[in-house]
C-alpha cells in the first residue's frame, strides 16, 4: 500500500510537471474573424448579446422538445418521432431497463393527477403570476427608462454646453470685429478732422495771400494816379480841357 502511495504521488508530480511544461510552450492561435473582434472589442454583428426567452420553448406530449421531432422529419416523416419513441419503449422495457411494477402506476395516477392540476389552476396562476412579473418588469423597465432620461438630459446639456463654447468664440470673434470697425471709424474721422484742418488752413494762407495782391495792387494804383495827378501842371490841365471842348465842337459839328 505504500509503496502503491509512493508511486501514486510520483505519477501526479510526473503529470504537473507536463502540464506546466505544456503551459509554457503554449502558443495562442486564435484568429479573430473581424475587425471589430481583432480591435479587442465585441463583434455584435456575428456574435449579438444573448437574450433569455420569456416563454418556453414549445414540446410534444408534455416533455419531449418541438426541436427533435422537427429534425426526424426530414429523415424519416412526420410518424418516425412517435415509432422511433415506441421503438425505445418497447427495447427499454423487453430487456427490462425499464421495469414496469407498482412505482409506475402510481407514477402515472400521479402524472394524471398533476396535469389535471396543471390545466385546471394552470391559467389562472399563470396569469397572476404574469401580471406580478409584468408589474415587476414595469418598476424595473421605469427606473432602467429614468436613467436614461437623466443621462438623456446631462447628454444634451453637455452638448449645448459645447455648443456655447462654441458660438462664445464666435462671439468673441465677433466683438473683435466690430472693435475693429469701431477703430477703423475713429481712425477715419480724424482723418477727416485732420484734412479739414489742413484745409482751412491751407485756405487761409490762399486768401491771406490773394488779400495781400489785391491790396498791393491797389495801393501801386492808387500810387501811380496821385503821382500822374501830381506830374499835371494847371496849363496842362487848362489845355488839355481846352482841347476836349474844342473835339467836342468838332464832333457836334460833323
Amino acid at each position: 500500500l505504500i509503496h502503491f502511495y509512493k508511486s501514486k504521488t510520483m505519477l501526479s508530480r510526473c503529470a504537473l510537471r507536463a502540464l506546466q511544461g505544456s503551459q509554457r510552450s503554449t502558443v495562442c492561435l486564435i484568429r479573430f474573424n473581424s475587425d471589430v473582434a481583432a480591435a479587442g472589442q465585441r463583434d455584435l454583428v456575428n456574435f449579438p448579446p444573448r437574450k433569455r426567452p420569456i416563454d418556453p420553448s414549445p414540446v410534444r406530449m408534455g416533455i419531449f422538445p418541438e426541436e427533435w421531432f422537427t429534425a426526424f422529419y426530414s429523415k424519416t416523416g412526420v410518424t418516425g418521432p412517435y415509432m422511433a419513441l415506441a421503438s425505445i419503449g418497447t427495447f427499454l422495457a423487453s430487456k427490462e431497463f425499464f421495469v414496469i411494477e407498482h412505482d409506475f402506476w402510481v407514477g402515472i395516477g400521479l402524472f394524471v393527477v398533476l396535469g389535471t392540476i396543471v390545466k385546471k389552476v394552470g391559467p389562472s396562476v399563470n396569469e397572476m403570476l404574469e401580471k406580478e412579473l409584468t408589474e415587476q418588469e414595469n418598476i424595473l423597465k421605469s427606473v432602467r427608462q429614468s436613467e436614461i432620461d437623466v443621462l438623456n438630459e446631462a447628454i444634451a446639456g453637455e452638448k449645448l454646453a459645447q455648443a456655447n463654447g462654441a458660438m462664445w468664440e464666435d462671439v468673441i470673434a465677433a466683438k473683435k470685429e466690430a472693435v475693429g470697425l469701431q477703430l477703423e471709424a475713429a481712425y477715419r474721422e480724424r482723418l477727416s478732422d485732420a484734412y479739414k484742418q489742413v484745409k482751412k488752413r491751407l485756405d487761409y494762407q490762399l486768401e491771406v495771400s490773394n488779400v495781400v495782391r489785391r491790396m498791393e495792387q491797389k495801393h501801386m494804383v492808387d500810387w501811380i494816379i496821385t503821382n500822374v495827378k501830381k506830374s499835371i501842371t494847371p496849363a496842362q490841365e487848362e489845355a488839355a480841357l481846352k482841347k476836349c471842348i474844342s473835339d467836342l465842337k468838332g464832333l457836334a459839328i460833323a
